[in-house]
């Protein structure tokens, strides 16, 4: 079972598992709806390492980036939720758009994300292949290169996106109104 941690608690687990050798593995999201694209995706990145920091966007940060209308849940409850997989060893809440900061602060020993993501570093953060429906870059990545860290790009599960769900359950109550 994992524990919710601060940063400051965060970075001194941190220093721990890197005096005892460990490999630390960091990956972050909204993980706003738990689906089973989530699930597979954090026990490959649990398998990468020793150790598995989640880092999840706070509800301010989640609206920055999805719109007003979410998260669908609370930060407290999706952090409780990544806590209770056995996959998942750490959570730490941020309020930045991306994880720059949090990779800097941990300097993780992997840098895992979703097949949704390239793997090249891009300096301005923005990939034009994103608004052509192929993989985004990944921002962090230049940090993680910085550091001589390394970034793995996991499997992709199809049709398994907190987005498709909610998309789909607004057309399917635009069908059928009276359900």
């Amino acid at each position: 079972m994992g524990q919710l941690v601060s940063l400051a608690e965060a970075s001194l687990v941190r220093q721990g598992l890197r005096q005892k050798g460990k490999r630390v593995v960091l990956t972050n999201g909204i993980f706003d709806l738990l689906h089973v694209g989530h699930v597979r995706y954090l026990q490959a990145a649990g398998r990468l390492g020793q150790a598995l920091f989640v880092g999840l966007n706070s509800d301010s940060s989640t609206r920055m980036l999805k719109g007003p209308h979410r998260p669908l849940t609370p930060q407290a409850e999706r952090a409780e939720v990544l806590c209770a997989l056995g996959c998942v060893d750490y959570v730490i809440i941020f309020d930045e758009p991306t994880a720059q900061s949090l990779v800097e602060m941990l300097q993780p020993d992997i840098y895992a994300k979703g097949g949704d993501y390239a793997a090249e570093v891009v300096d301005s953060g923005i990939s034009t292949a994103a608004s052509r429906g192929e993989p985004r870059a990944l921002p962090e990545a230049p940090v993680v290169e910085r550091y001589g860290g390394h970034v793995v790009i996991l499997p992709y599960t199809t049709g398994h996106s907190t987005t498709e769900i909610v998309e789909r359950l607004i057309r399917e109550s635009e069908c059928h109104p009276e359900a």
